[in-house]
């Protein structure tokens, strides 16, 4: 079934089940609903909508404070350039999480039995689930952002058995990867603990009251280098290969490598290869949670994976506890039958990630390109699939040229069936086309996907470069261009770059391989933000068949014609237009000079602040009844919205200290304040004690605690002592120099959602990219102003933005619309506007200023400004520039 009409766009939008993605009747006639949908989770996304939409009623004070921190406050992060942008979790990842902690606090799902009950097929048995332990599987798309879910929920699991006295969870972690490709992966993210300091996994000291970051002490213990020093606070990283019971696990024919089953055990040599003998790990510690990452492995309780987990929960069962929980991540939980996981508990399909554009859309030939490829009458393997190699590399160099322009690397797969031909390929590729040179890594991997020893005859050192090669192949350091393997590498390769796909082999269901395993090395973006891309796949035609089998799971296959003279399958790319002869582009070029900051925030002493010259509004002191005080609400200040309530127990009642912690730091970091929290503290206490009610209040008093959560009163302290501080901090220089010219025809190529755009002939660029459609209208006009020598869109690329004072009293940067060079020589700066914003005034005053600035440094070029509403434009309907500049005068008087 296609996506609902109204599914959105944005991979931060909260999704109504109502419009998720659903198997389409004639798909299930196809195939059978096991194989689609995972059976608990239609029932349980509306029981966690339903959850969310409470405030998160039922769950622990530990996890509401958790979900707020992560999907309801504002997180920025620098940029290498020195900007900030907001970061924001997907909602994929948001309704994982909140899916896990709504099964353990809230329905307390301990075994197959609690699951079971959300069962909306009616097809779940208990004889379905092989372990007796809490185990939730959670499926997320190839490049949706599993490594953040781990994250998230070890880090909950840490706090919880921290903060909340009856918790089951754990404070140890074993995290298992399924090769030494993924273990990479994963270890980059976590060495120095990175990715919970880099992303917000912890909450900020004094969020709601604790001191999240001080208390957040984890050892991170990789592979073999385990030396529990405490029995409490470790992350075990290992791979699984390494992993074992104390004893050995006897083979079996599922096994992914059969030798030892079908041959008997080989006598082990001598070897370097230390293993992690969890039973040693499990002795010296009462409690622990496992996170399986590709957990796909797990299918099958004969398997050595799974029988070494059961092996650490009965371990822990003998000393009185048990695994906490076992939490598996992966974007194909399937058995062998194609039959997904009954415990997966929350759903991201690729269906959707490719919609909101999460990951790469593939695209296949269109009937006529596919009709021109054949296979040749040969004994040569090259030779009988030429036409489907050739093709790949027509659209790879095509990509190619492309993403060079913007110092990225395309990177060329083809998949064949064994080593020979592989080989074959390789030396194919590097004979045929001069560009792929010495440019082509081959890797051998065995029957599961993974580097193979034995079809290399590489020793051990040869086999770490050979796998350091293939990871470090997107960077342009690297001389690969192209790799050729057995098999695509099934997980955890993830480099970014892989642009076309050629598939010289079939697969079938014995080889246990899925369709999104063969794309999802290529479905990883390049680009951040919402931008589309693409991966070219060709291939055989049983290869393609089975790509195709994707379509039962509401994939759209997009198909376009391919060969030479085709379009790139690339994102838009916008760049200064030097291939275009007819441009002169030296007359074409706008300069812009570069000023020095004029507004700039002096920091001064906070405990000059008067709280007696602040000016606000007192807010009425409440009287509340006992058990109203003891339910602490709190409140969105924008929104007004419920963020969560806090019922306190007849011990645990609030302290105001930790409240007017949460003011200082949400004033300190909403003005980006890096010192001052202890004056700041105090100057908010005594605010609220003297001031605030408009009456001096008992800060030890409940009552006041429950006055200070009401949205009158949280907003009033932020807001006032944002404004006070603004105040005495925020300085206008009084003048500005140059600093620095930019030169539009310097500007680098980048890249742009595929949007609306213009192919203009009086702008250095080769494309105006319209953000609404007024942008293009007034596009459209200037190309045909007489009097305008050339224009051109500020994009975020020229690097051009002014500072000033918004609405709010803080510092913030404002982006100008055009720049137009007028056949007098004058330079002016167009602010377009469809709809009028508090900020306008503000902006255009600066922008004014800013002109003033320049004209009084130089004189051989004016510069000027002229703010253009849509309305009067279609209304006046301008025909030259010159009527623009002598209708248009909004803003222009100081």
């Amino acid at each position: 079934m296609a996506l609902h009409p109204d599914f959105p766009d944005s991979p931060h939008a909260i999704l109504n089940p109502e419009i998720r993605w659903f198997p389409a009747d004639e798909a299930l006639r196809e195939t059978t609903a096991d194989k689609l949908m995972p059976p608990l989770v239609a029932s349980l996304r509306k029981k966690v909508q339903a959850f969310r939409d409470s405030g998160y009623v039922g769950a622990s004070d530990t996890s509401k404070s958790l979900l707020n921190w992560w999907f309801k406050e504002p997180h920025l992060q620098t940029q290498t350039d020195g900007a900030d942008i907001q970061f924001q979790y997907f909602f994929a990842q948001r309704e994982a999480l909140e899916t896990i902690i709504y099964m353990y606090d809230v329905v307390g799902a301990k075994d197959k039995f609690d699951l079971m009950r959300f069962d909306s097929s009616g097809a779940v048995s208990a004889q379905m689930f092989d372990e007796s332990w809490r185990r939730y599987v959670v499926k997320m798309a190839t490049g949706s952002g599993k490594t953040k879910v781990m994250s998230l929920a070890l880090a909950w699991s840490f706090y919880h058995k921290l903060y909340e006295p009856d918790s089951e969870l754990s404070r140890n972690f074993l995290v298992i990867a399924p090769n030494i490709i993924v273990l990479d992966r994963i270890y980059k993210d976590f060495q120095g603990l990175r990715i919970f300091f880099e992303d917000p996994v912890l909450p900020d000291n004094g969020f709601d009251g604790r001191n999240w970051r001080d208390d957040f002490q984890l050892t991170l213990h990789l592979q073999d280098e385990v030396r529990v020093t405490h029995s409490t606070g470790n992350i075990f990283l290992t791979n699984i290969h390494r992993v074992y019971a104390g004893e050995d696990i006897p083979a079996s024919k599922d096994d992914d490598n059969t030798m030892d089953y079908f041959l008997g055990k080989r006598p082990s040599g001598a070897t370097t290869d230390s293993k992690v003998d969890l039973g040693m790990i499990v002795r010296d510690i009462d409690e622990l949670m496992v996170l399986n990452d590709e957990a796909h492995h797990i299918h099958d309780a004969r398997l050595a994976w799974f029988q070494s987990i059961q092996d650490i929960h009965n371990r822990l069962l003998q000393k009185g506890g048990a695994l906490s929980l076992q939490l598996d991540v992966t974007a194909t939980p399937k058995h062998n039958n194609g039959a997904i996981f009954v415990q997966t508990v929350a759903d991201y399909p690729l269906v959707e990630a490719i919609s909101q554009n999460v990951v790469k859309h593939p695209v296949l030939p269109d009937a006529a390109s596919r009709a021109k490829l054949s296979e040749r009458q040969s004994a040569k393997y090259t030779e009988k699939y030429a036409d489907y190699i050739d093709l790949g590399v027509i659209e790879w160099r095509k990509a190619y040229e492309e993403h060079r322009k913007l110092d990225k690397k395309a990177i060329l797969f083809v998949m064949t069936d064994d080593t020979k031909n592989c080989d074959d390929v390789a030396a194919y590729l590097e004979g045929r086309y001069p560009d792929l040179k010495d440019a082509v890594l081959v890797i051998h991997t065995k029957n599961n996907g993974e580097i193979s020893e034995a079809a290399t005859g590489k020793d051990k050192e040869e086999l770490e470069k050979l796998r350091q090669q293939s990871n470090e192949i997107d960077s342009l350091a690297s001389p690969y261009k192209a790799i050729v393997s057995v098999l695509m590498l099934k997980e955890g390769w993830d480099v970014r770059n892989v642009t076309t796909i050629v598939g010289l082999r079939a697969y079938s269901a014995k080889s246990n391989i899925l369709p999104e395993q063969t794309l999802g090395r290529g479905l990883r973006k390049m680009y951040p933000g919402g931008i589309e891309e693409w991966v070219s796949v060709v291939g055989t035609d049983a290869f393609m068949d089975f790509v195709e089998s994707i379509q039962a799971e509401g994939v759209e296959l997009e198909r376009r014609a391919m060969g030479e003279g085709t379009p790139p399958k690339t994102p838009l790319v916008v760049e200064v237009d030097n291939s275009n002869e007819k441009k002169d582009l030296e007359a074409l070029d706008i300069e812009i000079p570069v000023l020095s900051p004029r507004v700039y925030r002096e920091y001064k002493n906070l405990g000059d602040m008067n709280a007696g010259a602040m000016t606000f509004q007192p807010v009425i002191y409440q009287s509340f009844s006992e058990e109203e005080q003891r339910e602490i609400v709190f409140k969105d200040i924008t929104t007004g919205e419920v963020t969560h309530s806090t019922i306190l127990d007849t011990a645990g009642v609030a302290d105001y200290r930790s409240v007017v912690g949460y003011f200082a730091q949400t004033v300190m970091k909403e003005l980006r304040l890096v010192s001052g929290y202890d004056v700041l503290y105090g100057k908010i206490k005594l605010f609220i004690q003297d001031a605030l009610f408009g009456q001096t209040v008992d800060l030890e008093s409940p009552n006041t605690l429950r006055n200070l959560s009401e949205l009158a009163a949280t907003k009033t302290v932020i807001e006032t002592f944002k404004k006070a501080i603004n105040d005495l901090t925020v300085r206008d220089k009084g003048d500005a120099e140059i600093r620095d010219t930019i030169r539009l025809r310097q500007t680098r190529p980048f890249v742009v959602k595929d949007q609306g755009y213009l192919m203009p002939k009086k702008s250095v660029f080769n494309r105006v990219i319209g953000d609404s459609h007024f942008e293009l209208q007034f596009a459209s006009f200037l190309e045909d102003c007489g009097d305008v020598v050339s224009y051109a869109k500020n994009y975020l690329a020229v690097h051009f933005k002014l500072d000033y004072v918004n609405a709010d009293g803080d510092i913030s940067n404002y982006y100008p619309d055009f720049f137009v060079k007028l056949t007098d020589g004058r330079i002016v700066v167009v602010e377009t506007k469809g709809q009028e914003d508090l900020d306008v005034p503000l902006k255009t005053a600066r922008l004014r200023q800013w002109c003033e600035d320049i004209n009084a440094t130089r004189s051989d070029v004016t510069y000027d400004f002229v703010y253009v509403d849509q309305e009067s434009f279609e209304k006046y309907a301008p025909k030259s520039f010159a009527d623009v500049l002598a209708g248009f005068r909004e803003y222009k008087a100081a």
